[in-house]
């Protein structure tokens, strides 16, 4: 039987639920919320890594209607954020609205109906699959294979993708890496029951999460192996428990936790002068970073391999205390010849050397260039959303697209951030769709769909902001793709985002009022 609703979400992290909270405490209740997984939480479930923590501050990383006095950390590690969001879903009411173990495989616009088809299977039994076809996510299925687990419909007038840019792993290009004959896993499914105690270890990759989990297992491996890229610029990580007294003053005294949240939001916001205005400013982070190498690396040699050559803030700035400590160790090796190709259980880099390793971490990081995977989104005329974006992702306001009625996103395209909380970009887009469903509702409108002209021009107004930002200075960064365009970071202060957001600009939009358009067959989903 094909399921009906007025909204469909993707996704329970923090986009999900946000929209859906809000969505309830304005009269909407016929929405449903497809995970994929088998809990709620988006990234804050899927990412259980070892050292996995926030690098905002927790204050800053939550809900502005319902801050949390009882965080016990300045940044909070990934158990206390999902159960913090499980709390949200509870408080709020949304568990009868969420649909564990739903893998939407595909949705398709529907011109004859105006609304979409959406597809979804049952996820343990697709990943099954995958595995047994040496399958990664976002590879596109063969719709032929008739043992492909059985699919789902649901019809629904609006669709809100609530996935977010860092959803998709992003696995290296290299030689024989699938024939590796030991134990490999990317950070994002980590393997828990993996023994590292007397073990050698290789981590390719020094992002975000590399540098939260290589101290975790440096404790443990007897050799560790660091094939690193390019070096991240550093930054001490200021963080402390938050005492007991604090915390009951949080919670008795609730205005003090705004306080505090919005002095760290003000603090946080002053860091754009740099990125966008005058990159200058950026050298004094920069001589931080060096003392921060100098103070915790001993080694000369090992000093120069971390020392990035690339503006400060070109990438993102990352923050550890515990990082350079174990990488300047006997048993740690930081390797930067590259990776010619895996063979057996051994890594032959670019010079010849073979090294043996038991075990391979892949802190690769995900695919935010493809934030949406293709197969996934198909608008009018059976486009996909990858071939509108040829050029690179894109959309007005990061939430809609010409050419995809009804359909929102959220941390869409260009609404990321090098300095401050996501949660509080996610917060302005809700706010935006929920205007647009209110208006949708109040005036008849059965469709919604961003102007060509709008989006073409807001989008060149975006990336004439960014020309001159210090992301454009030359850098290799999943900030931008292989063209030099920037597809993922605002342009500005946060603040400015939520002005624009703040009411649904009805007047770039095509609003239909049509009535419920011929009913008849339905295209079948593919990819």
């Amino acid at each position: 039987m094909t399921q009906t609703a007025q909204i469909a979400i993707i996704g329970t992290g923090f986009s999900g639920l946000g929209m859906a909270i809000k969505l309830k405490e304005a009269g909407f209740n016929n929405f449903v919320i497809l995970e994929q997984s088998d809990d709620i939480g988006g990234t804050w479930h899927e990412n259980h890594y070892p050292g996995c923590a926030c690098d905002v501050q927790s204050a800053l990383y939550s809900f502005s209607f319902e801050q949390n006095p009882n965080w016990t950390r300045m940044f909070a590690p990934q158990p206390e954020i999902k159960a913090y969001l499980r709390h949200c879903a509870e408080k709020y009411g949304l568990i009868e609205h969420i649909q564990l173990n739903t893998h939407v495989t595909g949705a398709r616009w529907n011109e004859r109906t105006g609304a979409w088809t959406i597809e979804t299977c049952d996820s343990p039994k697709l990943w099954a699959y995958m595995e047994a076809n040496n399958l990664k996510p976002g590879d596109v299925l063969d719709r032929s294979d008739k043992t492909l687990p059985r699919f789902r419909k649901l019809h629904a007038e609006v669709l809100v993708s609530g996935m977010g840019g860092l959803s998709t792993p992003a696995y290296p290009d290299i030689k024989g890496m699938d024939t590796f004959t030991g134990t490999s896993f990317h950070s994002q499914n980590w393997d828990h029951d993996y023994d590292f105690r007397g073990k050698r270890v290789a981590v390719i990759g020094t992002g975000a999460s590399a540098i939260q989990f290589v101290p975790e297992i440096a404790k443990d491996a007897a050799h560790l192996d660091l094939y690193q890229r390019t070096p991240p610029w550093i930054m001490p990580k200021p963080d402390r428990e938050i005492r007991p007294l604090e915390r009951m003053m949080f919670k008795k005294v609730p205005q003090t936790l705004n306080a505090f949240r919005q002095s760290i939001y003000w603090m946080l916001e002053a860091r754009v002068l740099g990125f966008v205005g005058n990159p200058r400013i950026l050298k004094i982070g920069e001589l931080q970073a060096r003392r921060h190498i100098r103070s915790q690396i001993k080694d000369k040699e090992l000093r120069k391999k971390v020392t990035p050559d690339f503006h400060f803030g070109c990438k993102r700035v990352l923050i550890s205390n515990n990082y350079y400590p174990a990488l300047d160790q006997d048993h740690v090796d930081v390797l930067t010849d590259g990776i010619r190709e895996v063979k057996g259980n051994t890594i032959v880099d670019t010079n010849g050397t073979e090294r043996q390793v038991d075990c391979i971490v892949y802190g690769t990081g995900f695919k935010a260039q493809e934030p949406i995977p293709r197969g996934m989104i198909y608008g009018r005329g059976g486009q996909d959303l990858l071939d509108a974006w040829r050029e690179g992702a894109e959309a007005y306001k990061g939430t809609t697209v010409a050419g995809f009625p009804n359909f929102f996103m959220l941390m869409g395209p260009n609404t990321g951030l090098g300095h401050s909380s996501m949660v509080y970009m996610i917060e302005s887009q809700v706010q935006y769709v929920l205007d647009a469903l209110k208006k949708m509702q109040h005036r008849g409108w059965k469709t919604v769909e961003v102007k060509e002209d709008a989006f073409s021009q807001y989008n060149a107004s975006i990336h004439a902001k960014l020309g001159d930002s210090v992301w454009q200075t030359g850098c290799k960064s999943w900030y931008v793709n292989e063209n030099g365009k920037n597809t993922t970071l605002w342009p500005g202060f946060t603040w400015q985002f939520r002005q624009q957001t703040k009411r649904f600009d009805a007047e770039q939009y095509v609003c239909e009022a049509t009535e419920v358009m011929e009913q008849g067959g339905e295209p079948a989903l593919v990819g």
